[in-house]
């Protein structure tokens, strides 16, 4: 199976797009009309800048408002055809994707359209050139592919075929049985596209929401499996109209391209038992048992500050690093790593964003099947130097040029903290804490499907669907990963605003990263307590919210009291409850948020922009944006 991605999926001029679509590793480009028009070059300069990149131009497209034209207005049609033609040839493309008509004028009926088609394919078979016919979601009269095909159909022209698209079809909701009935050498070109589920009219839905496979909720595998069931293996490609997109770096969107690309087919080949060719099996996705470790950069200073903070909390230090400046502080089954090392991928970090979380480990059933897995679909790996007595322990790049990490219970990987670790006679009471229950990433806008698509394509997790979160600053979109179980949970959080809270943490940490880490207890109300009397000063919570809770709910006087009293925040799903307190935010980059999950799947959503507003309130009090 040849696959190939279109010009317009991507931000930049026509030389960077190409240049970008080799470097994804692609082999095939549709050349879209509006990159060669505004081209400084000819054709044929474009023909050899392919070449040269080791591309081949499969389409060129689109010719629009062709069949069913009237009188004079069909035959400026078939010269416009012409012209088209010769760009073809000069191109070195013999492929011309030609949409259903939208134009009012256009003559409904799929006689007249298969007549058109008929002549157009003589006219190119004459050039040795082809022509495919897609049905337009909005199309004025063929809006539907399977008419788009009877039209073909009864062309009956060997060089006119049919070009299928899956958010044509999917959006419709259109019956994807008849894609068995259609012979696969009659279809010319399928392209691909997903989207999220919208409420508005397919043109707008098209132009700016469409996303790649796997990164919206369209049912793109089933279409794929109707086209593996007819046995057609020829030509898929990528035509993404995506605002997103538009805005990001060219080269990583053609990437993303390429990885949604591995990750269907290889869903394809689990779920039919068909391997598809060109596309070599993976290994599975990844089963995650958990958050192994979080690693902080550093220097002295703010290390001594966040040790203190960590106190507080009820961490204490666990293990020193045999070699290097390294600290392992523990709680539960919560294991935290401060980095201050003077030289290395850590300390890089640290001079680029100050404080922060340089790397997550996730511990997965396989680290070195992961890390196959994550090489094929293009996925970075990364190594630095490993010292005497250490490991090498298996990682990719993550948000923001940040690490993962993978370690798992079957190999020495899973030994790590007695291998590197000497331990530490520290100790005292601890505050309650049990596990990580989730980590909250904030990213520019146009970064968060790339990212969803990242770790549902590694990781064996599931996405839950987006929601906007009201902050003072505007709105902030969130989207979460995570497992069946719940031992990985990881919020994905962006904003269009620049005044969001989001959006300050981005401009504060020169970059995408954590922004807050959430820590699960059995008892959110003993662990405040403990904190309180660690000295451990929580987010303040305004009066008005439990005056709002006590009219909503029937929650008990003494339990909202409670509430109130330890600036709790609460959450309800049926029987299921939630509840949620925060620490200040450490030196303007990340904060500790402390969960009690009671049968509760959420986040708390509802109590999000409450959280938002005090935060807000205490950057102005601290002189903050």
């Amino acid at each position: 199976m040849e696959t190939a991605i279109a010009t317009v999926s991507l931000s930049g001029a026509l030389n960077e797009k190409l240049a970008a679509i080799a470097a994804a590793r692609f082999r095939g480009v549709e050349i879209f009309e509006n990159d060669l028009l505004s081209f400084d070059g000819t054709p044929r300069d474009v023909r050899r800048m392919v070449a040269d990149l080791g591309l081949e131009i499969v389409t060129f497209q689109p010719f629009r408002d062709f069949e069913g034209m009237p009188g004079v207005q069909r035959e400026r049609a078939f010269a416009r055809a012409e012209r088209k033609l010769d760009v073809m040839q000069e191109l070195g493309c013999d492929l011309l994707l030609v949409c259903s008509n939208v134009s009012p004028d256009s003559l409904g009926g799929i006689d007249r359209a298969a007549a058109d088609l008929h002549a157009l394919g003589e006219r190119a078979a004459q050039r040795g050139l082809r022509i495919g016919f897609e049905a337009l979601a909005w199309g004025r009269h063929i809006a539907d592919y399977r008419d788009a095909w009877e039209a073909v159909r009864r062309a009956g022209h060997p060089a006119v075929g049919l070009v299928l698209d899956s958010f044509h079809t999917l959006v419709r909701g259109t019956d994807l049985r008849a894609l068995r009935a259609i012979p696969a050498d009659r279809i010319f070109l399928v392209q691909l596209a997903d989207a999220p589920l919208l409420d508005m009219d397919y043109l707008s839905w098209s132009r700016h929401f469409r996303s790649f496979p796997g990164q919206g909720d369209l049912p793109v595998i089933d279409f794929m499996e109707g086209l593996q069931a007819i046995g057609f293996d020829g030509l898929v490609s990528l035509e993404i109209f995506n605002d997103q997109f538009r805005a990001g770096s060219p080269r990583s969107v053609a990437i993303d391209g390429h990885r949604s690309l591995i990750y269907l087919m290889d869903r394809l080949r689990a779920r039919t038992g068909v391997a598809v060719a060109g596309f070599e099996p993976l290994p599975p996705r990844a089963a995650c048992l958990g958050v192994e470790f979080i690693e902080f950069a550093l220097e002295e200073r703010g290390a001594a500050a966040l040790e203190a903070l960590l106190a507080g909390l009820g961490f204490h230090r666990a293990g020193v690093h045999k070699s290097k400046s390294v600290t392992r502080w523990r709680q539960g089954g919560i294991n935290l790593v401060i980095n201050t090392e003077k030289e290395g991928f850590a300390h890089s970090y640290y001079i680029t964003h100050g404080a922060s979380v340089c790397a997550l480990g996730l511990k997965v059933d396989d680290a070195a099947a992961t890390l196959d897995r994550a090489r094929r679909l293009l996925d970075r790996p990364f190594r630095q130097a490993v010292g005497p007595g250490e490991l090498e322990i298996p990682a990719v790049r993550g948000l923001g040029g940040s690490l993962i990490y993978f370690v798992d219970p079957k190999s020495e990987l899973g030994a790590v903290w007695d291998i590197e670790f000497t331990p530490t006679a520290a100790s005292g009471p601890d505050a309650g804490l049990t596990a990580i229950d989730h980590v909250s990433q904030s990213m520019h806008y146009e970064e968060m499907l790339a990212w969803l698509l990242f770790y549902t394509s590694l990781l064996d997790v599931a996405k839950t669907p987006a929601q906007d979160v009201v902050d003072p600053g505007g709105l902030v979109k969130s989207q979460v990963v995570q497992s069946a179980d719940g031992s990985l949970r990881i919020a994905l959080n962006a904003s269009q605003s620049p005044r969001t809270l989001s959006s300050r943490f981005l401009d504060e940490f020169f970059g995408s990263g954590v922004q807050h880490i959430a820590l699960a207890t059995r008892d959110i109300f003993a662990t405040v307590a403990r904190l309180a009397a660690n000295g451990v000063r929580l987010l303040p919570i305004p009066e008005n919210y439990y005056d709002d809770l006590a009219a909503k709910t029937e929650l008990a006087p003494d339990l909202l009291a409670r509430l109130q009293e330890s600036n709790v925040l609460y959450d309800r799903d049926g029987d299921a409850e939630y509840f949620q307190a925060y620490t200040a935010t450490f030196e303007d980059r990340f904060f500790f948020e402390i969960v009690e999950r009671r049968g509760y799947r959420g986040f708390g959503a509802a109590n999000a922009p409450i959280r938002l507003a005090a935060q807000a309130r205490r950057a102005q009090a601290m002189g903050g944006a």
